[in-house]
């Protein structure tokens, strides 16, 4: 191995770890290619399809630094975390760095993958760069700064409040204060009955103040029994304050919600139509089907009018996506005094009319390929912190990325050799070519599409067989069923393919060279997979992977 990359920043260090490569079978992948298969449909000049962040792009949070936006998102136990994306023109989107890109700043370990960062803010006062965020059972809240969105990001300071997704509200006289998710006063009235509090925050000393007060209690109506009141941002426009939180939970019957008060400290009052987003209620039978509307965040322009940023799912049945809460962008209207992203009973629309803003680069979200020779771009994300056992390498005069494999699985919480990037098109494939010579029974190497610990599937070699399996759920065996083998095509290196089709995937391989593609097994149900069945945070990452036998 000639080459082990630093990668973007300390990226790819910090994939690979700080050892040396272990001895034993290494796995050597050639590239990894992504194409997705459906028709882009014609989209009228001078408007935009969403979602403008396609695929696995959750709890959205933006803000204006002159005329430039940058956007983040929640990663939860995947590592690098954070994305920071830049646009000019909020359409179009590229990511320029992770907020939490060393082992250092944050410990992973045996979580789970819904575990770890869960929604941040993103803000930008006195010159620097601000995220405020909740590590879930791995520190709590806290706070990280940066000069420049491309890190890098200071190590976190830790808050020692309660409670989920903080956000940082700047006064113009010095002031600041953290709005924030937590228990309500005194014991729960019903399962899922949360509370908005307010407290302030100094961020000279980057601690809290003392005592805190509540906003909201419940959400909009307590007698009605709202649930998961959360995400709260508070914007100052001319004399009111304005408190925006998602409601409902963060499936079909998420909304967002709306206040306003003389005083950031309150009292709220509900706007007149709320909420001010949803898609619950809607006919099934719909075009163009979204649902799981909420969590926004919002953003004024210079011309006075506002834009907001929200998640929202796009399933192929029910509820069910492979893709997981993705980021969407909507014109935000005002009436009487109050913001609205749609009409009560409005269906999101299909095409949305552009604002008026200079353009920005575009990603190509439907095709990329990974040929290892320059260092590792931002979006390959692995699951949990890296170890000191190094087990991912670039060979970049090689042309070749190479896995160590080791005991820890996708199945469980340890810390498996495996890199990915997300699926973002409900019909996609992604290809690679594996060379692979496996020591012992049990030594495999190939692709895993993976959701959580009790829900993916993978394809590569064990022994002379290329085996496609599925774990459907997390009482089967953590390596997944075998649904499929076939013998491997020739002693030389092969190429594997994963397709998916909606809630349908097929898996082949071929010898490397050969112009055939052998099916291994049939259409594959992967519904079992969708983000629905495995706690609806995340989104199915796909990539090269590796185990050793136990």
């Amino acid at each position: 191995m000639k080459t082990i990359s630093r990668g973007i920043g300390a990226l790819a260090l910090a994939l690979t770890g700080t050892a040396s490569l272990a001895a034993g079978p290494a796995a050597r992948f050639d590239f990894v290619e992504y194409r997705a298969l459906d028709s882009a449909p014609a989209t009228p000049p001078g408007s935009y399809r969403n979602p403008v962040l396609p695929g696995f792009q959750p709890d959205p949070s933006i803000v204006k630094v002159g005329s430039e936006f940058y956007l983040v998102t929640s990663t939860f136990s995947w590592f690098p975390g954070l994305p920071i994306y830049h646009s000019t023109d909020l359409v179009n989107w590229r990511l320029v760095g992770n907020a939490i890109d060393r082992p250092g700043q944050m410990d992973f370990s045996r979580l789970g993958t819904n575990r770890g960062l869960f929604a941040p803010t993103i803000e930008h006062h006195g010159g620097r760069f601000w995220i405020v965020n909740t590590c879930i059972e791995c520190g709590g809240n806290y706070v990280i700064t940066a000069d420049r969105p491309e890190g890098p990001w200071s190590d976190p300071v830790w808050l020692g409040f309660g409670g989920i997704d903080p956000s940082l509200v700047f006064g113009t006289d010095g002031r600041a204060w953290i709005v924030s998710n937590d228990a309500p006063p005194g014991e729960p009235l019903y399962e899922g009955h949360r509370a908005i509090w307010l407290q302030e925050f100094d961020p000279a000393a980057m601690r809290m103040k003392p005592g805190r007060t509540l906003l909201v209690n419940g959400g909009l109506d307590i007698k009605d029994k709202p649930v998961w009141a959360e995400g709260p941002h508070i914007y100052k426009v001319g004399e009111w304050f304005y408190l925006t939180a998602a409601e409902g939970g963060t499936a079909e019957r998420h909304s967002q919600t709306i206040y306003r008060s003389r005083s950031i400290e309150g009292p709220y009052e509900p706007g007149p139509a709320n909420p001010i987003l949803t898609q619950r209620d809607l006919p099934a039978d719909r075009p163009d089907r979204v649902e799981a509307t909420g969590h926004a965040d919002m953003v004024r322009l210079d011309d006075g009018s506002w834009w907001g940023v929200f998640l929202a799912t796009r399933p192929f049945a029910g509820q069910s996506t492979l893709m997981g809460r993705e980021t969407f962008l909507l014109p935000v209207r005002w009436v009487d005094g109050w913001p609205r992203f749609l009409e009560p009973g409005q269906a999101m629309p299909a095409v949305v009319g552009e604002p008026a803003l200079p353009p920005s680069p575009a990603t190509d979200w439907r095709h990329w390929r990974d040929d290892f020779t320059a260092p590792l771009s931002g979006e390959w994300i692995g699951i949990r912190t890296p170890g000191a056992r190094q087990q991912v390498a670039l060979d970049r005069e090689g042309g070749a990325l190479v896995l160590m494999p080791g005991a820890d699985g996708a199945g469980g919480l340890g810390k498996p050799a495996f890199i990915g990037r997300r699926l973002r098109h409900h019909a996609a494939e992604y290809v690679t070519r594996l060379a692979f010579a496996p020591a012992r029974e049990g030594d495999f190497a190939g692709l895993l599409a993976f959701m959580d610990e009790g829900h993916f599937v993978t394809l590569g070699i064990e022994g002379a067989e290329i085996v496609l399996r599925r774990r459907a759920h997390p009482g089967e065996d953590e390596r997944g069923l075998a649904l499929a083998r076939i013998a491997r095509p020739g002693a030389r290196a092969v190429e594997l393919r994963l397709r998916f089709e909606g809630g349908v995937a097929r898996a082949s391989a071929r010898e490397a060279g050969s112009a055939t593609w052998r099916a291994v097994g049939g259409a594959i149900d992967v519904e079992p997979l969708a983000s629905v069945h495995a706690g609806l945070f995340t989104g199915l990452v796909v990539g090269p992977y590796a185990l050793a036998a136990r």
